[in-house]
């Protein structure tokens, strides 16, 4: 029962890393962190990402412009593009390091240990991953409410409002979170429930034998 439970965590774990992992790929590379809608004119959808701008026409045209100096960004757009990159780097990472430690994977069979440590290390690749794209998406989200509610910023000037990439990131960080962890505590329980192994010890050797002397029976038969 334990085997089984453990090799369906692994399974589940593995699944919802790999999901959160793709998530925090598409959340990099998309341009839809904030998306703002003009008063004035209600036919253009404006969009923005790490990399680029959008706009969104009604006739179903959009025209996407690169940024420009990366210097000349935000801060928070500068640190995200870091922090995203880095996470979708340690996503892999520890897909290989996760998947080379699984039970139904014939690698390493002969080396439980090993299998266990690689599994553990895999499982704290995916949470530093979840939590560097946790980090950037909730920091933009962060200073785009500080704009929406900003009162000197007059009423009339259009604003940024939260884009759908910011919930996939959310959603990517918890899936990673949560897919670590499974994949930690798995490798936590077969450690425990791996027996150790047999110490190696030698039968006591006699002191007279040891020492090149025969023992005499106590009751010898007498030569006459």
């Amino acid at each position: 029962m334990a085997g089984s439970w453990q090799a369906k965590a692994q399974a589940g774990g593995m699944l919802l890393a790999l999901l959160g992992w793709v998530s925090s790929c598409v959340t990099t590379i998309v341009p839809l962190w904030k998306s703002l809608s003009l008063d004035l004119n209600e036919l253009e959808v404006w969009t923005m990402g790490l990399w680029q701008v959008c706009i969104a026409h009604e006739e179903g045209a959009v025209e996407c412009r690169a940024h420009g100096s990366f210097l000349a960004l935000p801060p928070e757009l500068r640190v995200s593009r870091l922090l995203m990159c880095l996470s979708n780097g340690l996503g892999l990472l520890g897909a290989l390091l996760a998947a080379a430690g699984l039970e139904g994977w014939r690698s390493c069979q002969d080396r439980p240990g090993l299998k266990q440590r690689l599994l553990l290390a895999g499982a704290a690749a995916f949470g530093v991953a979840a939590l560097a794209t946790l980090a950037p998406v909730s920091w933009v989200a962060y200073n785009t409410v500080l704009d929406f509610w900003d009162d000197t910023v007059p009423d009339i000037v259009p604003r940024w409002e939260f884009g759908e990439a910011t919930f996939l990131g959310w959603f990517a960080g918890a899936f990673l979170a949560a897919g670590g962890l499974l994949l930690a505590c798995s490798a936590c329980s077969a450690r425990a429930a791996t027996p150790p192994a047999p110490a190696c010890r030698q039968p006591p050797t006699p002191r007279g034998v040891a020492g090149g002397h025969h023992p005499h029976p106590k009751n010898a038969d007498l030569v006459i």
